[in-house]
């Protein structure tokens, strides 16, 4: 099984559980690829920032269902500290 290369952020890694979920939907993965390098460190940032696997999980499809329906940054979050 190949692992299928997407884009990243400017300061985080992309995890393993975030990427498998871009990646299975083609909709969420194309506008993934259009957004900038900060837009995705935005949206990294805020998925790992959740310290509870239950919280990263519902970060994880919040995320997907924000993507799909077209926003291009975490709403109502003050942003990566990290860059």
């Amino acid at each position: 099984m190949s692992k299928k290369e997407i884009s990243t952020g400017v300061v985080h890694t992309m995890p393993v559980d975030l990427r498998k979920a871009i990646i299975s939907s083609p909709k969420v993965l194309a506008l993934w690829e259009d957004i900038t390098p900060l837009a995705r460190n935005e949206w990294i940032c805020w998925v790992t920032s959740g310290k509870k696997a239950q919280t990263r999980n519902i970060r994880i499809q919040k995320a997907l269902s924000k993507l799909k329906g077209g926003m291009r940054r975490p709403c109502c979050w003050a942003g990566c500290i990290h860059r």
